[in-house]
């Protein structure tokens, strides 16, 4: 493995050993991971990619769900046993 030396502000710094304390690992293994995820083909995903295949789910329902008082008539109402 090669080294790499880094100079991070302060406060970043500070977040680094904290995250990595809470996860028990080292904090150069957090930054490995940071950077793999960073570097890795997913780093270059935007937000849009990811959700995309979502787009158009709720298509079948009714648009007026929350303003139509007929969707609304039974919300808050105890079921029939």
């Amino acid at each position: 493995m090669e080294s790499l030396t880094i100079k991070l502000p302060r406060q970043l710094s500070a977040r680094v050993t904290r995250l990595a304390r809470r996860r028990n690992v080292s904090r150069s293994a957090l930054v490995r991971e940071a950077l793999e995820l960073l570097t890795s083909d997913r780093g270059g995903e935007t937000f849009i990619d990811r959700v995309s295949q979502y787009v158009g789910a709720g298509d079948d329902l009714p648009a007026d769900i929350l303003t139509n008082p007929k969707h609304m008539k039974v919300y808050g109402r105890r079921p029939r046993l």
